[in-house]
């Protein structure tokens, strides 16, 4: 049609385009489809077959040695030490990726796991007792721990044993659907479960919650925003998240980091002392001083329950890319600048706190909010068909 093109053939490159659209539109509907025939037909399978089933897959993964595997090793083996032998750090990514199995297998069963089993199955050590008598006096506590064990199951446990319900964060998932599945079982188990994205600034929820003498558990042995702080672990520098620590800085909560592993068909927490707020610096320096004793903690219960570490992510700054690390923390940089200039850390105008802003102001960022762990009782993606890389 002269002078218009309404009747113009389409370009190859948007036909490329839309072909890419619609494969991912694709995958995203064949991956809530699986989530939820998981969820559905797991559950009904007996556990001894579901549990063959789930180790047949990881030992495929495990054997493919992709990508997330060498990842995986490659973190074991500042774990294991130096003179790790190369089959000794098979047999212990093999074991990992069943570990791992086994908790995506409870994942699915946990919804018709009766509570007697999940909080009578618990080997309780360390300091329960004085988290529990923390939140009995009104006093908030914030739990940070690694990706070990099953997250869920130990929600699950803390509110069987008397905690009330907790408040996580997740990252929204490139799929809605699958999103809102797990948002919708954390929520079934007790969890009240905030986005990362999408709503409110969780820093400012969270200390809401925390200042009502509620429980806030956040994974935070991976740094995902380039906002991480930095720490010495298993010998390295590593980044981590820097949320747990800052929010008990603004709030008095009591910071009480746990580690979960599986014991036989049971699972193991230990909830450890509580680490306290330094007597010097500001509250940057003091939520890095924090959270370096955090990653203490860590590497202590990684050592001893290394194979369940689900850690199929890179963590140490040796094998971050140093291009990607630098831009990630120009943009952390930027905003921060910005939320200093829109007075977000510091006392509003109106006399409120950073964390309950006036009318018309960004929920503020707080010391270390850049770096609040974006997920819940997982990690932050769901696994690749391949390797199961991450937990939600």
């Amino acid at each position: 049609m002269p002078g218009g093109t309404a009747g113009a053939p389409a370009q190859p490159g948007m036909k490329a385009q839309s072909g890419r659209k619609a494969r991912s539109g694709m995958k995203a509907r064949l991956v809530g489809v699986a989530y939820a025939l998981g969820w559905s037909a797991v559950c009904r399978l007996p556990e001894s077959w579901a549990a063959a089933v789930f180790r047949f897959v990881a030992d495929i993964a495990w054997r493919r040695q992709g990508p997330n595997i060498r990842v995986l090793e490659g973190n074991l083996m500042r774990v294991l030490g130096p003179a790790t032998t190369g089959q000794e750090l098979r047999a212990a990514s093999r074991a990992s990726m069943r570990s791992y199995a086994r908790y995506w297998l409870e994942i699915f069963r946990l919804p018709v796991m009766p509570a007697e089993r999940l909080v009578g199955g618990m080997i309780e050590t360390g300091e329960v007792e004085a988290m529990l008598a923390a939140l009995a006096a009104g006093r908030g506590v914030v739990v940070p721990l690694p990706h070990m064990g099953n997250w869920d199951q130990a929600g699950a446990w803390v509110i069987g044993r008397g905690a009330g319900s907790f408040t996580t964060v997740m990252e929204r998932l490139d799929n809605e659907s699958v999103y809102e599945r797990f948002v919708a079982f954390r929520e079934g188990l007790g969890m009240e479960v905030l986005p990362a994205t999408g709503g409110p600034h969780p820093f400012g929820v969270l200390a809401q919650r925390l200042r009502a003498g509620k429980l806030v558990a956040l994974p935070c042995d991976r740094d995902v925003t380039g906002g991480g702080i930095e720490v010495d672990f298993f010998g390295e520098k590593a980044l981590m998240m820097g949320g747990p620590a800052a929010l008990t800085v603004q709030t008095g909560a009591a910071l009480m980091p746990a580690t979960l592993w599986f014991e036989g068909d049971r699972w193991g927490v230990r909830i450890h002392e509580e680490i306290p707020v330094p007597a010097v610096g500001d509250r940057r320096q003091k939520a890095a001083a924090m959270t370096q004793e955090v990653a203490r903690v860590f590497e202590q219960g990684i050592r001893e329950h290394p194979a369940d570490w689900h850690m199929l992510q890179r963590v140490f700054v040796a094998d971050l890319d140093p291009e990607r690390l630098a831009a990630s923390k120009a943009r952390v940089a930027a905003r921060e600048r910005a939320a200093q200039r829109n007075g977000a850390r510091a006392e509003l105008p109106n006399g409120s706190r950073p964390d309950q802003p006036a009318a018309g102001q960004p929920p503020a960022a707080g010391p270390g909010a850049d770096s609040m762990p974006p997920a819940g009782p997982g990690a932050d993606r769901p696994p690749p068909a391949d390797t199961k890389a991450d937990r939600p």
